[in-house]
């Protein structure tokens, strides 16, 4: 299958070639977000050095300017390795 887009999350089929370094996403206990996406809903994003993992996980951790003053992210981040 091509890929259109380079930013498309593709899993390789070689396992060699797979990222080791990942950011696994979660849900905290009790998150009303859980009723829709489920309360087993996780995402895991991969890279291929942990320099660029832990760039991307103080991205991802970081409080975005577009959200409102009373809005609290709720998402659990874990550093991964496999």
């Amino acid at each position: 299958m091509e890929v259109c887009h380079s930013h498309n999350l593709v899993v390789p089929n070689d396992p060699a070639a797979e990222p080791r370094y990942g950011i696994r996403v979660t849900l905290p206990p009790g998150d009303p977000l859980q009723n829709v996406l489920g309360e087993d809903w996780e995402r895991m994003h991969w890279y291929d050095s942990e320099l660029e993992r832990d760039a991307a996980f103080l991205s991802m951790a970081t409080r975005h300017g577009y959200y409102r003053d009373s809005d609290t992210p709720s998402q659990v981040l874990e550093k991964i390795v496999r």
